[in-house]
């Protein structure tokens, strides 16, 4: 199935698409969602407040993935430990998986080739289903590339997205800018489900698709090399950021007016309400997914914004269409300057916000091709209402000006020029921010004494909040207070999150090593263990398994 798009030429720019993917890495497992009386889901980060805590015993801390035919690709188990088995993924592969019911499900391209009509070298996304048991391939939902090119559809990237998984129904973000609802039955149940009917096949082994959404189309939005956001949902309705950005200069925004934000019906795929907040602030792309959570009674979405914003609003239905505001803060300080390369420091947010006990924690981030620059986590009070950022504003007379969502601000947030100046803001809800410890005491933060940008988003148990940044750093603070308890160099880039689960964190790295960490204030490395390929998503635990999407394949690992 193909979703229409507008007819838009839009010339290429060479960027490494890898940015887009922040969205893709937390651990889900199917638990209770933590907002209202909906039926239990599987989804990124387990449950719509994103913390990635798993329940498991047994959970191996030690194995060898065995090894692989060069050739053929096929796995040979004869030195495996502790692998249960092995499946195929395409060749890149950013995709978290998620586990719901007998069935796990795995965002790719098309390397992998499973499908005759579809050949290996024919570049798609693709979500892939397998048996949770035994890896057996089930089926696939493709999506064809868009015409105008890797400026909004960045080749062999595939889709990068995890889905959200609810009884026999899925949701997931598409390559190609398209909300689409599929059975998670695929056609294997012999039957065609609408209203959706009109795939080109229905193959037991193909996608069963619901509705689709075609956000391009309905919006008007434009995607900067991908369309990529983990839905969430909260009772009937689902939560989406459009990833509308920037075009190929870099510069211009060219669809302000667009939706940032978007609440859709979950079982028919209608608007319900959109929200264009960030406008012609957005800095790059906005690849970042919702949280939901109940918070002193209300019932919150909290959205990650391109300007560097968090957003909160009320997720309830509308009558207007509008979506009604709660909360917006500003991660980045007003003086603070964005450049196009990275350079600057005024950052955006790839993370997703994690509700816990009350509380928002969020890391800023950047396209992981700008490098390794100095990052901000921050815990918000969400129970503030307007805007509670640190800080605010104010013209030469001291009165305050209000967020103009214009592309003069986009770049920097005062205009000293015009005798502007900054200022502490009274109805600020920040309880902390860490941006790292100055352990030598030399008056500088050096380089594993910072807090980087990243991709990825933290994990919180007992206190404990772990987070890894995109130069490979991964911290654990005391999630009440910010203090820093420790840092580990992975000595490699990590895009993913850590997952929590049976007494110990799990986190991989670019270099394929999955490191083991003691739940602990104290840093104890329990153990390292190299899967044979990169790991560009987070390990995901059910039933006593531990699954892990490296690039190239999906591994199984469970004790004997």
């Amino acid at each position: 199935m193909e979703c229409t798009v507008k007819s838009t030429i839009i010339s290429t720019y060479a960027i490494t698409i890898l940015s887009l993917l922040s969205l893709l890495y937390q651990a889900p497992s199917p638990a209770l969602a933590a907002s209202g009386n909906q039926k239990p889901t599987a989804q990124l980060g387990g449950s719509s407040e994103r913390n990635n805590v798993s329940e498991g015993k047994n959970i191996p801390t030690e194995w060898n993935v065995g090894s692989f035919d060069r050739k053929t690709g096929d796995w040979k188990s004869e030195s495996a430990k502790n692998i249960k088995w092995v499946a195929r993924l395409g060749s890149q592969t950013y995709g978290t998986p998620i586990v719901a019911g007998s069935r796990i499900f795995c965002a790719t391209n098309n390397g992998a080739g499973w499908l005759k009509r579809f050949p290996a070298k024919l570049d798609l996304g693709c979500l892939l289903c397998f048996s949770r048991d035994d890896g057996r391939f089930q089926w696939q939902y493709s999506c064809k590339k868009l015409a105008a090119g890797r400026a909004v559809d960045w080749p062999l990237q595939g889709i990068c997205s995890s889905p959200l998984v609810e009884g026999d129904r899925l949701w997931v973000v598409d390559s190609r800018g398209c909300v689409v609802c599929l059975d998670t039955e695929g056609f294997d149940d012999g039957e065609n489900d609408g209203p959706f009917s009109d795939e080109e096949s229905t193959d037991k082994n193909e996608a069963d698709v619901i509705w689709s959404f075609d956000m391009m189309k309905e919006l008007g939005i434009l995607q900067h090399n991908m369309c990529s956001c983990s839905v969430t949902s909260a009772g009937e309705l689902l939560f989406v950021n459009t990833s509308n950005g920037v075009d190929d200069s870099h510069e211009n925004v060219p669809a302000p007016k667009a939706p940032s934000f978007i609440a859709l019906e979950k079982k028919t795929g209608k608007l319900v309400w959109a929200d264009a907040s960030p406008g012609a602030n957005i800095l790059h792309g906005q690849w970042s997914s919702a949280a939901c959570g109940t918070i002193d009674g209300i019932r919150q979405a909290i959205f990650a914004g391109g300007d560097g914003w968090i957003y909160s609003f009320a997720a309830e239905p509308t009558s207007d269409g509008k979506a009604k505001l709660l909360w917006k803060f500003d991660c980045n300080a007003k003086e603070s300057v964005w450049e196009g390369d990275g350079q600057g420091d005024r950052a955006s947010i790839i993370s997703t916000p994690v509700i816990h006990q009350g509380l928002v924690y969020i890391m800023t981030g950047h396209d992981p091709e700008f490098g390794e620059a100095p990052g901000r986590l921050w815990c918000i009070d969400p129970t503030k209402r307007g805007d509670v950022s640190p800080e605010i504003v104010v013209d030469k007379e001291g009165k305050p000006i209000p967020t103009a969502y214009s592309q003069e601000r986009r770049t920097q947030a005062v205009n000293k020029e015009a005798g502007e100046t900054v200022k502490k803001n009274s109805n600020s809800a920040a309880v902390w921010l860490y941006e790292g410890k100055d352990s030598d005491g030399d008056g500088e933060l050096g380089f594993e004494e910072s807090m980087h940008r990243g991709l990825g988003t933290v994990a919180i148990k007992d206190g404990l909040l772990f987070v890894a940044d995109l130069a490979g750093l991964f911290h654990c603070v005391d999630a009440k207070t910010g203090k820093p308890h420790w840092a580990y160099d992975m000595l490699a880039a990590v895009w993913g999150s850590p997952l929590i689960v049976d007494g110990k964190v799990y986190l991989g790295d670019e270099d394929g090593d999955v490191v083991v960490f003691e739940l602990s204030p104290k840093q104890k490395l329990l153990a390292e263990n190299n899967v044979g390929d990169s790991v560009y998503s987070t390990p995901v635990v059910h039933d006593g398994v531990l699954y892990i999407s490296t690039r190239s394949r999906l591994i199984a690992i469970a004790a004997k």
